[in-house]
């Protein structure tokens, strides 16, 4: 099988065709100067595969109606009669511009017009005008264009990622194939056609081998096919077929993104001039909709530059630059092991953005960046699973699972862990003599480390993918009104936090594997399961009050405003003593807020009516770190309370409001009332952005409640903050009061978000 045989084919056809042609002509009167013959599409491009329709066009000078019903019948019944497909239009000229200018499928099928029989010349007319329409109507067509790759998307996946693809109408496939060859002809724009040879080779050849092996007309590859078909085509089996499919066809989907990209620049190159290249990040800029590396900024200096692009980004929903993503890979610097914080929680953001961040981490997958790293990642990189309860490929499948992770930030302690763990939890698939949820673990343990996560996180990383299928497994196969079931599964799970994150895996992991492996039933089965292992647990305790050091404590006794800076490289430690008061911790918030400081965690405790801070906070692209004495001053200020900090807060958050931004769950404030006797809890969960702590500490003030202490961490692009407050008597709340304040903070917060 291959291209000559095509054409051998498609020969062989056509001279079939002729005879009948004439013998037509004979019958109906009608003279071959009147009406040509001609192939289109895949028939036209002489790539006629087994089972292939004919696609024909009859043009002719205007003959009458019957006349031309009676050279049809006698032209196309005998091969009606022996069951050939036949796909056929008869028009004049005239009409054939007509119809394709409003109908993109005709107009793409005569750009590959071939003369068969006939007058040559009425052939070569048409051909003409669809080449001439094409140039000079594109701009019309190029959105036809892309809302028939969208539906096609819709309607068939993407080849790349699907166990069962359908070889010509998935996205990546034969027919993007044909499309961007039509957009290279418009000479609208560059195509790389030479990087889409392989893949064409391939799926043309897949798709004989398909046709032959099943003596059917049908383009898509089934599970029940593909090892007939490696057989045929000489492959080791089935899995080594369809890791070369996934790999072309990945290469197609990145090329018809590179000319999408090209063809948005050549449209919006009008508004060149009122385009502006907006600063965002180290190292960043955001132009015409996109995040790029700012042009004279130097890569090799900067090892997280391409998690931080990704990570922003995936985050505001736009592009990452193609070209920017280029330069990264070829002027490629290690990450340091282990990774610097900031760098962890850009991969964090990445994962945790939702649908925005597939399109992002395909393209850093594609220039090669997600396996530099994270090696361990090539192994499942385009890795089929032969089972029928999964439809797509193993890397694709962990990114669904991640995307469905996201949406489940709300209901776990520790999104981070949960976004990692959804991304990497079949990364020991593919090892024929490993069970893969315990190779998993063993895989995951030193990549964790390596990313700079603890060993306490990273042994819960590993126990979350070992146990990844405990919850489901138990639910469906056992009786959950046996104590034993419950004691089996704390046998295994040592927590409630860690039972919490296997429960939002399990969602995540069944709803990105399909309705056949996840139900109401099923799902029910493990809330079921969950809810009584965690009354038998006790439930989660809140994150205890931070202990302070013995010069902490000496710094008490002064009792007096003191400030202290520590340069840690990519972040700043700053420890604020001062005599506490209501509004403390929010008046400080409010100098970091207008200082452009973005906290990442903050740990704060009152002794003896002195609040003990630990914030470490980084640093905004524009701006650099105030000294001591100037966040003292500033501090003083806002401690009296002066109109124009206010102001300022305000500009940023509505300066933070008009970015483009992605769909995030809605925040969630909850009040513990049972655990702690000297204060009462408030957690706060919800999407990082400026000035949240303010607006947290702010609202909880003009309630008139104090702040006593506070545990905040910024997770990814997640936040989780916990408050330990009290009346302005030092007593807890009671129970009404803090679940109206908790009720009214939440409001607050969605409102604002």
């Amino acid at each position: 099988m291959g291209t000559r045989e095509r054409r051998e084919r498609s020969d062989a056809s056509d001279r079939e065709l002729v005879d009948l042609f004439h013998g037509a002509l004979s019958v109906s009167g009608i003279t071959d100067r009147q009406i040509s013959l001609a192939a289109v599409g895949g028939f036209g491009r002489g790539e006629l595969a087994p089972g292939s329709d004919l696609d024909i066009v009859f043009i002719h000078v205007g003959l009458p109606e019957n006349q031309l019903s009676v050279f049809i019948k006698a032209m196309l019944n005998p091969l009606w009669t022996v069951g050939r497909a036949v796909d056929y239009s008869i028009r004049t000229r005239a009409e054939t511009r007509v119809v394709s200018r409003g109908d993109i499928k005709v107009t793409l099928g005569l750009l590959d017009i071939r003369h068969i029989a006939g007058n040559e010349d009425l052939t070569t007319s048409v051909a003409a005008d669809s080449n001439k329409q094409w140039r000079r109507r594109i701009r019309t067509y190029l959105p036809m264009v892309r809302d028939t790759i969208d539906q096609r998307t819709r309607t068939s996946g993407e080849l790349a990622f699907l166990l069962e693809p359908d070889l010509k109408e998935a996205r990546g496939g034969l027919r993007d194939i044909t499309t961007i060859r039509s957009l290279a002809k418009s000479e609208f724009i560059p195509v790389a056609l030479d990087r889409l040879a392989e893949s064409e080779a391939l799926f043309a050849n897949v798709r004989d081998s398909l046709h032959g092996v099943t003596r059917r007309t049908r383009d898509q590859l089934l599970l029940t096919e593909q090892d007939a078909v490696a057989a045929d085509m000489g492959f080791a089996d089935a899995d080594a077929l369809m890791l070369e499919i996934s790999k072309a066809a990945r290469a197609v989907d990145y090329v018809m993104q590179l000319v999408w990209h090209r063809i948005d620049e050549r449209l919006h190159r009008i508004s060149l001039r009122r385009d502006k290249r907006v600063p965002v990040a180290k190292g960043l800029e955001r132009f015409r909709n996109e995040i790029g590396v700012i042009g004279d900024y130097d890569i090799t200096l900067d090892s997280g530059i391409g998690l931080r692009a990704a990570a922003m980004a995936a985050q505001r929903g736009v592009r990452l630059s193609l070209e920017s993503t280029i330069r990264i890979a070829e002027d490629f610097k290690e990450i340091p092991v282990p990774w610097p914080r900031q760098s962890r929680e850009d991969l964090v953001a990445l994962i945790g953005a939702g649908e925005s961040m597939v399109d992002v981490f395909e393209s850093l997958d594609q220039e090669g960046l997600i396996a530099r790293w994270i090696p361990e990642w090539s192994h499942v990189r385009f890795l089929p699973q032969r089972n029928v309860l999964h439809h797509h490929t193993v890397d694709r499948h962990m990114l669904e699972t991640a995307v469905h992770a996201a949406a489940l930030t709300r209901q776990v302690h520790r999104p981070d862990l949960l976004l990692v763990a959804a991304l990497f939890h079949d990364i020991g698939k593919g090892y024929p003599d490993k069970e893969h949820s315990e190779f998993g673990a063993e895989l995951i343990l030193p990549l964790a480390k390596r990313m700079g996560f603890s060993d306490s996180d990273a042994t819960t990383l590993a126990q979350m993918v070992v146990f990844h299928l405990l919850l489901p497994t138990v639910a469906t196969r056992r009786d959950l009104d046996d104590p034993q079931t419950i004691e089996y599964v704390m046998s295994l799970v040592d927590s409630a936090e860690l039972l919490e994150l296997l429960h939002a895996l399990s969602i995540a992991d069944g709803e990105a594997t399909g309705r056949t492996a996840w139900s109401k039933w099923k799902a029910g089965l493990v809330d079921t399961l969950v809810q009584r292992t965690l009354a038998a647990m006790q439930g989660i305790a809140p994150a205890p009050q931070p202990e302070l050091t013995s010069e902490q404590l000496a710094k008490v006794g002064e009792n007096r405003l003191t400030v202290e800076i520590f340069d840690r490289g990519d972040d700043f430690d700053i420890e604020i003593v001062a005599p506490d008061r209501l509004g403390l911790l929010s008046a400080i918030s409010a100098v970091f807020t207008v200082t452009r400081l973005d906290v990442r965690s903050a740990k704060t405790r009152t002794v003896d009516r002195v609040a003990v801070m630990n914030w470490i906070v980084s640093t905004d692209v524009n701006v650099q770190m105030p000294s001591r004495d100037g966040l003292v001053e500033l501090i003083e200020r806002a401690l009296v309370g002066t109109e124009d900090l206010q102001v300022r807060i305000e500009e940023r958050i509505r300066s933070y409001r008009r970015r483009p931004g992605i769909p995030v769950p809605p925040p969630v404030v909850s009040a513990i009332t049972q655990i702690v006797t000297d204060a009462t809890i408030i957690e706060v969960r919800m999407h990082d952005r400026p000035a949240l702590l303010h607006t947290v500490t702010t609202a909880i003030s003009e309630f008139g409640v104090d702040i006593r202490g506070a545990i905040v961490s910024t997770l990814g692009a997640e936040a989780f903050d916990t408050l330990y407050v009290t009346d302005l008597n030092g007593a807890p709340l009671t129970n009404d009061h803090a679940h109206e304040l908790a009720a009214k903070l939440e409001i607050i917060l969605t409102s604002q978000d």
